[in-house]
Formats: C-alpha cells, sequence, structure tokens
C-alpha cells in the first residue's frame, strides 16, 4: 500500500520526500516542497534536522533554512508544504508542531501544508496533512 497517494502532490515530490524521511531513521527527518508556478516545477529541499532531542523532533538548522528561503525567492518559487517524519508513532500534529508552527496562535507560514510521515522501522507507513483552518491545524483529505 502506498504510504502517501494523495494526487495534489506530484509522483516525484512524495517519492523524494518518502526517501528522505526513510533515510533519516531512526531520528526525525525534516525538510521543505517549493513549487516555481511559472515554471510548473517543484522541488524537495531536505533539511539537516537541528533539534538537541533529533529523535523526538526537528528543528531546521537556522542558516540553511536561510539560504534555502534566499534562493527559493531567487528562483520565483513559492513554499508549499514543511515535512518532518515521527520516528516509530503516529503521524500526527502534535502539541510540539503546533507550539513550533504556530507559537502565538497564529501560523508562522500562511497557506503552507504541514505533512508528517510516519516511519516504523525505517519505512513510511502513513503520511498526514495538515493545514491552518478555523484558528488551528487541520487534517487536509483527499
Amino acid at each position: 500500500m502506498n504510504p502517501w497517494a494523495d494526487p495534489r502532490w506530484p509522483e516525484t515530490v512524495r517519492r523524494e520526500v518518502v526517501q528522505h524521511l526513510e533515510s533519516c531513521y531512526p531520528l526525525e527527518g525534516c525538510g521543505v516542497i517549493l513549487h516555481a508556478p511559472s515554471e510548473s516545477s517543484w522541488r524537495v529541499c531536505p533539511l539537516r534536522n537541528a533539534s538537541p532531542r533529533p529523535a523526538l523532533a526537528y528543528a531546521f538548522a537556522p542558516e540553511e533554512w536561510l539560504a534555502v528561503c534566499l534562493q527559493a525567492d531567487s528562483r520565483g518559487e513559492q513554499l508549499m508544504g514543511v515535512f518532518h517524519s515521527h520516528v516509530d508513532g503516529p503521524p500526527t500534529f502534535s502539541a510540539e508542531d503546533r507550539s513550533l508552527a504556530a507559537p502565538a496562535g497564529h501560523p508562522l507560514l500562511p497557506g503552507v501544508s504541514y505533512l508528517i510521515a510516519s516511519v516504523h522501522r525505517g519505512c513510511v507507513s502513513w503520511v498526514s496533512e495538515y493545514g491552518w483552518t478555523n484558528g488551528d491545524f487541520q487534517t487536509r483529505r483527499v
């Protein structure tokens, strides 16, 4: 069974995200998905997990995150998704995920999808997508 069969995301994007997150196991992996509407192109940017607790949480390495933002701006790319994995746990939006994504009760990245993959024994078993709706992060359905 495909852990992430959502047709709204190109197959190459889904494959690259899954491969990166599986390669990070037993630590959480993370990154972003960018899209250049003018060229109809997509780019997956894996980022180093700089969390002091990488088996339990993720944090973008600030210098890498800044470089990706500057490069995306110069290419005319839009941030479409933030992704990370939960190691041997469900792909649910945790309280820690929520506090990082909306620390003051407002999303830091409005309109961006948050993708969370459940990785068990090195294999992605399911990917859930969340978006900001009605004042909180809600599961997005296909």
